[in-house]
């Protein structure tokens, strides 16, 4: 576990790290991967005031959000945070926790995971030196426009922390980025975990050819193409999209169904193709376009999704594994991942851990972050030790 990190300037404050209860697995992760690094940096200044505590057993700060009988609930820090450089980490799409209402379990919504979190920040006081929230699944993204007599959810929502004392917000694969123009003063990172889906499937599957006649990346929709494009420039293969057609006289849950999906692209014959998308929430729209892929001569089909929500379930996954429409599904850990899900033949998790760990290292020190968030160096060193030995190491940064 090597420290990839080379950092010339000095901390901001005392570096602390609050994991929300359906963020703990991934923030015990990054912790891990910085007490390390910083136990084994070489400093010679790491005696002097300015380096006070910047090494220690621990960087996540005990808190707790308890609940009284009537489901109310209250944010609690347990130690100080007076000038610390504070990183929150949150998972609003954990709906594996429960609390009680009258003595009848309900599971946390989203709605009840952003409650905690400005509860948190509520009780910091704004006592912290600088506060940055890490959100991965950006809440209430999926409502990111008007139409007609709407709310606009996540654009509030980044208002409402920048009104609490937020200067940064991370995030991964927002579904529509332009979102942060409501915060335009303020820190806003949009990342993509291209490079770690790469390195995943890479070292998941050792006989891939990587070139436009046996590989070819696909976007489910006109809104992933962007991700599909650049997917696609950095293997060096052609892009295909698929379009919805829908039927705007009706609405079904909230939006108009879907009647057929429509393919633009080049021949897909005898090809490995990579599907591509922000998320898989039901998973229908996805496997739909699998379908399509196969139906077309396509070879293997490659599922990744940044989130992998799997709300309806998986046994539609099982059927496509068994029959040999889908090959793999490759999503993060940015958001809950269920036992059973992990248990899956068909799956492989792309551990974002180490990634936020590099950027909650350099922010902490005040350093650039550029190099860190452009991954075209790193995914060509990946693909080229793969093309050499049809295998990839693991003494790589991200």
């Amino acid at each position: 576990m090597p420290d990839d990190s080379k950092l010339e300037t000095i901390p901001v404050g005392r570096l602390g790290i609050i994991a929300m209860e359906g963020c703990a697995e991934l923030g015990s992760k990054v912790d891990q991967y910085l007490v390390k690094w910083r136990a084994a940096r070489q400093n010679e200044h790491k005696s002097t005031i300015v380096f006070h505590g910047y090494e220690r057993d621990s960087y996540l700060i005990d808190f707790a959000c308890p609940r009284f009988g009537s489901g109310e609930a209250k944010g609690e820090l347990h130690e100080s945070v007076r000038g610390t450089d504070l990183y929150i980490l949150i998972d609003v799409m954990n709906h594996s926790l429960t609390y009680n209402i009258s003595g009848k379990p309900a599971p946390m919504s989203p709605d009840d995971h952003y409650s905690d979190l400005k509860r948190i920040i509520a009780a910091a006081t704004g006592k912290y030196r600088k506060l940055t929230v890490i959100m991965p699944f950006l809440y209430e993204s999926r409502q990111h426009k008007r139409s007609s007599r709407e709310s606009l959810d996540c654009a509030m929502m980044l208002q409402e922390l920048v009104s609490l004392g937020v200067e940064n917000i991370i995030t991964f694969d927002a579904h529509d980025p332009r979102v942060q123009n409501a915060i335009p003063m303020s820190g806003f990172e949009n990342i993509r975990p291209t490079y770690q889906f790469i390195k995943t499937l890479l070292r998941s599957t050792n006989d891939l050819e990587i070139d436009k006649d046996h590989m070819m990346v696909i976007s489910p929709d006109e809104g992933a193409m962007h991700r599909a494009i650049f997917l696609a420039n950095m293997l060096g293969v052609d892009v295909g999209m698929f379009y919805k057609r829908r039927d705007y006289t009706r609405v079904v849950n909230g939006r108009n169904p879907i009647v057929a999906h429509e393919f633009l692209g080049d021949s897909v014959e005898g090809k490995d193709v990579i599907i591509i998308d922000d998320m898989i929430s039901s998973g229908e729209s996805m496997l739909d376009v699998a379908r399509h892929m196969k139906k077309r001569g396509a070879g293997r089909v490659f599922c990744m999704s940044t989130f992998g929500l799997f709300t309806n379930g998986l046994s539609a996954f099982d059927e496509c594994y068994k029959d040999g429409t889908i090959a793999k599904i490759i999503t993060t850990n940015l958001t809950y991942q269920s036992p059973e899900l992990l248990s899956r033949e068909w799956y492989a998790s792309a551990d974002l851990s180490k990634y936020i760990a590099l950027l909650i290292d350099h922010l902490n020190h005040d350093a650039s972050i550029s190099d860190i968030l452009d991954q075209t160096g790193r995914i060509h060193h990946r693909i080229e030790e793969y093309k050499a030995n049809h295998t990839i190491s693991d003494n790589y940064e991200g």
